[in-house]
């Protein structure tokens, strides 16, 4: 099951370039992975039919006992048949209704499959959080799948309506599963319903899991989002809205049923927000002249009908259910596709300008009624076999069960009224209204409905074999006199008597509508929608209001705010705790003491200047003197990258300050300084205190005395910070390297302002010069009067050898200080020299190499460092030490850490790279381009 859910993900990744080398004929291709799990489950049939539920298990997070526990019993069964059976058919179909130069046509059958695997990891998921987090997967692709388009304004505000009300009920159903798992002491459901918690707490749990179950249902009063989110193209409302996403909901009721329909809340609340939705969706369906939006709301109507007959709690209920769903997706995807189809043909769904259609397209019209045979529940199809069980189920139970039928009843009259409604406005001829004209429907694009509706067909013959497969689920509610089975015919019985009745009477209603002698206007005082809208406003409203209060443009007001609030919580906690110990030793040596005066000084000049060049050397002289105490306190690794980090930070402040006034701008009156400055002592005594209550606090043994011996036995290096970093610590490491291409990218996005101007982010030659004339390096026919000789002297003696140390810190790291940050930081100074001894050229020519590149190469490398070591029986990021013998160099030992420090390296320098590209070159050719216009003779002045 593991693997096919990552098939269907690798499947995504690779659905684009499919579709741009194969067109939409791709879509065939993509198809034969939900087709392949159809395949399996058909394959797992005979297992699951013994009662014999297949499992999987995998550690996922070990350290905190979560695994991917995945079950596949007879329910779980059924959905991924559905799920894969009609996820194939669909995607086959999808082939036919986009065109091939449809431009979003990668996007949506990546975001499909996609789908069709986050929906076939729910359906098996035994792990609750498991559960959660494919379901919300299905809740982010249904997201982009009926956003679709968006150019188109309702496409938008249906994908986020969507996304904000089911993502609103997975977090309170998230919520009820801590709240089972914790009290269980496991997130597996096929334990936790053996091990249930009682009275008020199991009642809260479910209430808020019945929210995630009904919010992804749309059940009242969340049951206006579904036909909103039918601006998603048809193939899309075939698959989520029939067979997939809103089923999610009907199959945690289904899962969770046995174990918890006796409970107080459970049965209540699905049957009457069942029944409310199943009369208000078939109620506003009578009154749709789009044949998609009808179909939409005859679903809402069809998911209350399922919420009534799986909440009911009993055996035959529950066989009826799960029978149910399998109509339900039969037959509402063939309608879905078919109206896709008819859209195609004519143009329109509006079936007051259809008419005729049914002569003109035959087979058409046969495969759309055979399905709306089934929604209306006529024999011999599946939709009357699972309505029969239902009618059956309610008849044997006591009052309440018999005012349900009375319910279900009415809403199948209703169901009846508007499928002849859809047929009639769908392929009838209209007195007085010309012939639709229609583009001939090849078999290729009706074969997926025309399944469909023949699989609807032959489950209603089969019965009895249906019955058997579906059995081993409904057995696991307890069995109250002669259990029901499935069947075409039970002879002439009650229920076949309301399944009479039902269609009789919504025969008799789609007359009275039709003739116009009954009003299908009147409406609820108030419904989902509008609330949800006042709720949206609302939040708007409030984040407004709350936006002008805080956000006021000021960025010393914003630091302020956090600066106090740090003050404020914490200091306090000091104060009050008063976690002092009784010793304190002010410094080991009276040169930590200078050190220390030297920052305290630099800090409150920097504070106090006018100009913002001498307020950043201010501030790089402080970063100088916290160098020198970890000199002085015997770390000269953190002293050597300290050193190094403010030496670029210099010199990019020094890249963007030349652009800016050299005053700063304004100064806060005297008030506010005097403000400013007790915040600032404030924080500083606050931070302090802080950092020596940390340190002195601890009473465990700190980990990092074990790292000397780790780092020479594990990590193969005497350098325990560089060996902490690539071996002991590297997924940390990993994370911050991520950090610093995400801000090297964010950087280019910013300066580059262009698309097309990124290419200029690659320095290669060629891209902006030719080689032919691309100067020689550091020639004074390449310097203007703004560039120093001197320097390009000593540039031209030092570039090389400072590269050389680079690589020698970057392979020296692991024994002695160096390592792959700081050696890509002195490359990286290397490379400014070059820059501002030459300018730009210069750069370029010292690295012609695409800084993204270099980027993305050193991820590369780092990430497929940590991956190596799995085929080998490794963790990811697990290092090996080997020691080999060569002929000339002798013995030698080398640690594959390493190459996550070239990685490192790689980064750093394509980080450098790119802020000198894009602060330095690029900014420099703004402004000569702004300056362009400036007569020569007043750009000499301003040089002298």
């Amino acid at each position: 099951m593991l693997v096919l859910v990552a098939v269907h993900a690798l499947a995504a990744v690779i659905a684009p370039a499919l579709v741009r080398t194969w067109g939409r004929r791709a879509l065939y291709l993509v198809a034969a992975v939900p087709a392949a799990t159809l395949v399996w489950a058909l394959a797992h049939t005979g297992q699951v039919r013994s009662g014999t539920p297949v499992v999987e298990t995998f550690p996922w997070v070990p350290g905190l006992g979560l695994e991917i526990a995945l079950r596949m019993g007879t329910l779980g069964w059924l959905l991924v048949v559905l799920v894969g059976g009609v996820g194939a058919l669909v995607l086959a179909y999808s082939a036919h209704y986009f065109s091939s130069d449809d431009p979003g046509l990668g996007r949506f059958a990546a975001v499909f499959v996609a789908f069709a695997g986050a929906m076939l990891g729910l359906v098996v998921s035994d792990d609750l959080l498991l559960l959660y987090v494919f379901w919300e997967l299905t809740t982010v692709f249904s997201y982009l799948l009926i956003g679709y388009d968006p150019a188109k304004r309702a496409s938008r505000r249906a994908a986020m309506q969507a996304l904000l009300v089911t993502t609103l009920g997975g977090l309170a159903m998230l919520a009820g599963f801590i709240m089972l798992g914790q009290h269980a002491g496991t997130y597996r459901w096929s334990e936790i319903a053996g091990n249930l918690p009682e009275g008020g707490y199991l009642a809260v749990a479910l209430v808020l899991v019945l929210l995630g179950a009904m919010s992804k249902s749309a059940i009242f009063p969340f049951n206006f989002w579904l036909p909103n989110a039918m601006a998603a193209p048809t193939p899309v409302s075939a698959y989520l809205h029939a067979a997939a996403m809103v089923k999610a909901g009907v199959f945690l009721v289904a899962l969770m049923g046995p174990a918890v329909a006796d409970v107080a809340p459970w049965r209540p609340v699905l049957l009457v927000t069942g029944l409310v939705t199943l009369f208000l969706g078939a109620w506003a369906a009578l009154r749709q002249v789009d044949l998609k939006l009808l179909l939409a709301y005859g679903t809402v109507s069809q998911l209350g009908l399922l919420m009534v007959v799986l909440g009911a709690g009993t055996r035959d209920t529950a066989l009826a259910g799960v029978a149910m769903v399998l109509a339900h997706a039969l037959f509402k995807a063939t309608l879905f596709l078919s109206v896709g189809i008819i859209d195609h043909a004519t143009g329109t769904r509006d079936l007051r300008e259809l008419s005729g259609l049914g002569r003109r397209s035959p087979a058409l019209a046969v495969v759309a009624t055979l399905a709306a045979a089934s929604m209306a529940g006529l024999p011999p199809l599946a939709g009357f076999v699972a309505k029969e069980a239902a009618y059956e189920a309610f008849l044997h139970g006591g009052v309440a069960d018999r005012v349900v039928l009375a319910g279900v009843v009415l809403g199948s009259a209703l169901t009846v009224a508007y499928t002849l409604r859809f047929l009639w406005g769908a392929f009838a001829g209209k007195p007085g209204a010309p012939t639709t004209e229609a583009h001939p429907v090849g078999w290729p694009f009706l074969a997926g409905p025309a399944l469909l509706a023949a699989a609807g067909l032959v489950v209603g013959v089969s019965a009895p074999a249906v019955d058997r497969l579906l059995a081993p689920y409904a057995d696991l509610y307890p069995t109250t006199g002669s259990p029901y089975h499935l069947a075409l015919w039970h002879g002439p019985t009650l229920a076949l008597g309301l399944s009479v009745v039902a269609v009789a009477a919504g025969a008799g209603l789609f007359l009275l509508v039709h003739r116009g002698r009954l009003r299908t206007g009147a409406r609820l005082p108030f419904d989902g929608a509008a609330a949800y809208q006042k709720v949206v406003n609302g939040v708007d409203r409030l984040a407004v209001e709350l936006t002008g209060a805080t956000q006021r443009g000021s960025l010393p007001f914003y630091l302020g705010v956090i600066l106090l609030v740090l003050v404020v919580l914490p200091g306090a906690a000091l104060l009050a705790g008063s976690p002092w110990s009784g010793s304190f030793r002010a410094w080991d040596t009276p040169l930590q003491a200078v050190a220390a005066a030297v920052v305290i000084v630099a800090a409150i000049a920097a504070a106090r200047a006018l100009r913002r060049l001498t307020a950043m050397i201010l501030v790089g002289v402080a970063g100088y003197g916290t160098a020198v105490l970890f000199v002085l306190h015997g770390a000269p690794d953190l002293a050597l990258t300290q050193f190094l980090v403010e030496t670029v930070t210099i010199v990019m402040f020094v890249l963007v300050l030349r652009r800016l006034p050299e005053k700063f701008s304004e100064r806060p009156i005297r008030s506010s300084r005097r403000g400013r400055i007790g915040l600032g002592i404030a924080v500083g005594a606050v931070t302090a205190g802080m950092a020596y209550v940390a340190a002195s606090g601890r009473q465990a043994v700190p980990i990092s005395v074990d790292f000397p011996d780790e780092a020479v036995s594990y990590g193969g290096g005497k350098n325990v910070v560089n060996v902490t970093l690539v071996d002991i610590r590297a997924w940390d490491t990993m994370g911050e390297i991520a950090v610093l291409v995400v801000a090297a990218t964010g950087v280019a996005s910013l300066i580059f302002r262009r698309s097309r101007d990124l290419d200029k982010r690659s320095g290669i030659p060629g891209a902006t010069t030719t080689t032919a004339s691309r100067p020689r390096w550091l020639t004074t026919g390449a310097t203007t009067r703004r560039q120093s000789v001197i320097l390009q002297v000593v540039t031209r003696l030092l570039f090389h050898a400072i590269a050389v140390f680079s690589i020698y810190l970057l392979f020296s790291g692991h024994n002695a200080p160096g390592g792959g940050f700081a050696a890509g930081l002195v490359a990286g100074l290397a490379l400014t020299v070059r820059y501002l001894a030459g300018g730009r050229t210069e750069l370029n020519s010292a690295a012609p190499v695409d800084a993204g590149k270099l980027l993305g190469a050193g991820l590369f490398v780092a990430v497929g460092t940590g991956v190596a070591a799995i085929p080998f029986g490794g963790e990811f990021l697990q290092s090996a030490l080997l020691d080999f013998h060569l002929p000339v160099v002798g013995h030698l030992h080398f640690v594959t850490s390493v190459f996550f420090d070239v990685g490192v390296y790689l980064i750093v320098v394509g980080l450098v790279l790119d802020i000198l590209r894009s602060l330095g070159a690029e900014m420099d050719r703004q402004h000569e381009t702004e300056r362009s216009d400036v007569p020569a003779e007043v750009r000499d002045k301003e040089l002298v």
